[in-house]
């Protein structure tokens, strides 16, 4: 049976996010790359105007929004070499059962055709904890991940849906770099501002 297509984030018949929405969206914001990686690409600011589109693309397989935004978030990828390949910080096995998909994966894939370079499932998540709705400490311990294959290419792209503290994707960029990953980037659909402390 076919759906028609809606904006993700008001509902609106049509393209998602539509042009509407999309204006709404703000830049990410300058943020440090987080450690282990050699550089780092996000497209928006994970803020009120992007929440619903976010939310839409992690629990609701809102592949048309990816769809959309994969072209713009592929272009923010540094010049790579060659042999790069994609991947993709994977979510834990329970959540990919309970939705059904892996949102980063959806992306790596959208990403990957993008640029023209190979995707490969490098990564496996260790136990079943998982990053949503944990304070900063819980955040900055961060999920731990194996290699899932034998060898893992010199120069590889991380793809995530959103970097928060940036604990993910480090983590991810250390499991790579100990099995002979020698560049490490990351891409990301959304980053969130970092907290101003008052003075």
């Amino acid at each position: 049976m076919w759906f028609p297509e809606s904006c993700a984030c008001c509902g609106l018949p049509g393209r998602s996010p539509c042009s509407s929405c999309t204006r709404a969206l703000r830049p990410a914001p300058a943020a440090p790359v987080p450690h282990g990686l050699d550089s780092l690409g996000a497209l928006v600011a994970y803020d009120d105007a992007a929440r619903p589109l976010v939310v839409a693309v992690k629990y609701r397989n809102a592949r048309s929004s990816l769809r959309t935004l994969a072209p713009a978030v592929a272009s923010l990828a540094p010049r790579l070499g060659p042999h790069a390949v994609v991947t993709w910080a994977p979510t834990t096995g329970a959540r990919r059962r309970e939705r059904g998909f892996d949102q980063a994966r959806v992306l790596a894939e959208l990403v990957g055709r993008r640029l023209g370079r190979p995707v490969v499932g490098l990564l496996a998540r260790t136990g079943t904890g998982h990053q949503t709705g944990q304070g900063r400490a819980s955040r900055l311990a961060g999920p731990t991940f194996v290699v899932a294959r034998r060898r893992v290419p010199t120069e590889v792209v991380v793809v995530d849906d959103v970097c928060t503290t940036g604990a993910t994707l480090s983590a991810a960029a250390a499991t790579l770099r100990v099995a002979g990953a020698q560049e490490v980037h990351g891409l990301v659909l959304a980053r969130t501002p970092e907290r101003r402390v008052a003075a």
